[in-house]
């Protein structure tokens, strides 16, 4: 049995759109389990006994727990290639993974700095500062992603849904939060607007209670 915790709108969507793909693919369902982040639930002891971190994404497989998107997003692809998640060919996968890591370690780090300055300064001054550096920083990714999008085939690794377009989703809502127009980004938006009408996303997507309306002028 799989199990997945996950929190509403955080980066464990990238596994949790994935799992209903394999679910779409090859019949084998999971456990979904909401962590309302919001409420603290990620340090609540029985959380972290299973993941000492208190992050999401978490997938518990026949009891093991295994942390870390990239971790996990690979596990799943291995066990059920069938489902086309990432590329079978190693040098398209290895660029499909490189795309990835950076999504993953430089992103959403990024994204982070926002989000929560006060990690990384302090005082109201200084705390500006980061999130003002870090927007800059953030709508320049984005704009990568959108000359990504431009190319994409429908999706970004050619003609099958993959970890890489749930993770740009994530990142265009995640933009809309911190005063981002989506519609300043046309070709990402469009694109965006491909994944989310997929079933195996729209299913996630309602678990989860999000939409890609997250934008508000500032």
């Amino acid at each position: 049995m799989m199990e997945l915790y996950y929190g509403s709108g955080a980066c464990s969507f990238v596994p949790h759109a994935g799992l209903e793909a394999i679910k779409a693919a090859t019949g084998e369902g999971f456990e979904p389990r909401a962590i309302k982040l919001h409420k603290g639930e990620q340090h609540s002891p029985e959380y972290l006994a299973l993941n000492p971190l208190g992050l999401v994404p978490l997938l518990v497989v026949d009891g093991k727990p295994l942390s870390q998107i990239l971790a996990i997003c690979d596990f799943l692809d291995r066990r059920y290639p069938q489902a086309g998640l990432l590329p079978a060919d190693p040098w398209q996968r290895a660029q499909a993974m490189s795309t990835f890591a950076w999504m993953n370690n430089t992103v959403h780090p990024t994204f982070t700095h926002i989000f929560r300055p006060g990690n990384f300064a302090e005082g109201e001054a200084a705390q500006a500062e980061v999130r003002r550096l870090a927007t800059e920083k953030f709508r320049a990714a984005l704009e990568r992603i959108q000359r990504m999008a431009e190319k994409a085939a429908p999706f970004l690794l050619g003609d099958k849904l993959s970890f890489v377009d749930a993770y740009a989703l994530v990142f265009l809502r995640w933009g809309g939060l911190v005063g981002i127009d989506p519609a300043s980004l046309p070709g990402y938006k469009a694109y965006v607007e491909r994944v989310a009408a997929l079933p195996p996303v729209a299913a996630a997507m309602a678990r989860e209670g999000i939409n890609l309306e997250t934008y508000r002028p500032k």
